[in-house]
């Protein structure tokens, strides 16, 4: 027999009841018997009232304790539902939670804000939370742009549904630097497949550039890299219509300089074919 057996039944030995004291130990071994002399008496605890939790977050926000406030105003709208307290409360939560940099929390908040409280006043500063949670979070262009995206997404519904909203001109701004990221992303992406010589690929990209992002400063070089795709692809007219285009658009651009430069070596000069998707792409809005 094995150690461990023995040990196993020497314990087993050890916790045997005695058969005339069995019952009695079994009755103590009970759980439901353990409190049984305590006296126990339900209480139901009130609620804090409402203003004194509101009054109480704000002195924490005061003080910068962004953690303890967003508690504070969580309360609100767990022990208020359907009550202007719980609309305070959740909003006020948002914005605790994005002091404190916890974004994801703060997103969270905003979204279910949004959800309640469609027709609220101030809607238009929970989605500027929402939309200023996913941009303190933009990562550098070799990551993914996810979050930029959900930014400039967020950025465009202030715009386009609170035009009168405080929140609108730093939304335009803030727009514009998002898209700017993502065109990086796409410039990023699409001179690595240039590099590499896949050009069907870096035309893919570059024209996505054009197409969301042609007024972003990534524009000029989507154009040049265009002209040098499409050269090495054999299709001298887009190479042209991108080099017309650019110097169209961007006359005393280096780009400009680059992609005139390059046609010349093919004996080519920039030339404008208006069927171009090039040419349509800039004409729509009024840039071609």
């Amino acid at each position: 027999m094995g150690r461990s057996w023995r040990l196993a039944l020497g314990l087993a030995g050890a916790l045997a009841l005695p058969a005339a004291a069995s019952a009695d130990m079994l009755d103590s071994l009970n759980p439901m018997n353990w409190f049984s002399g305590d006296k126990y008496k339900p209480e139901i605890l009130k609620d804090t009232p409402a203003e004194d939790l509101y009054n109480q977050g704000l002195a924490r926000l005061k003080v910068r304790d962004y953690p303890a406030a967003a508690k504070s105003f969580a309360a609100l709208d767990k022990q208020y539902p359907y009550s202007q307290w719980q609309r305070k409360g959740l909003i006020m939560t948002t914005f605790a939670q994005y002091q404190a940099g916890s974004y994801e929390d703060a997103i969270g908040s905003a979204k279910r804000y949004i959800g309640l409280f469609p027709q609220a006043a101030d809607v238009d500063y929970a989605y500027y939370l929402e939309a200023m949670s996913y941009y303190n979070q933009i990562p550098d262009i070799s990551r993914d742009q996810d979050r930029s995206a959900k930014a400039a997404d967020l950025f465009a519904q202030i715009i386009e549904k609170y035009p009168k909203s405080e929140y609108v001109d730093d939304s335009r701004y803030k727009l514009q630097v998002t898209r700017d990221q993502l065109a990086g992303k796409e410039m990023m992406v699409g001179r690595f497949y240039l590099n590499q010589r896949n050009y069907v690929a870096a035309v893919g990209r570059f024209r996505e550039v054009l197409a969301k992002y042609q007024t972003t400063r990534h524009a000029e070089e989507a154009l040049m890299r265009l002209t040098e795709a499409y050269l090495a692809l054999g299709v001298p007219q887009e190479a042209q219509t991108a080099a017309a285009i650019l110097g169209h658009n961007f006359p005393d651009s280096v780009w400009y300089k680059d992609a005139y430069a390059l046609l010349r070596t093919d004996g080519l000069e920039p030339t404008e074919d208006k069927g171009s998707w090039i040419s349509k792409a800039f004409s729509k809005l009024g840039l071609g």
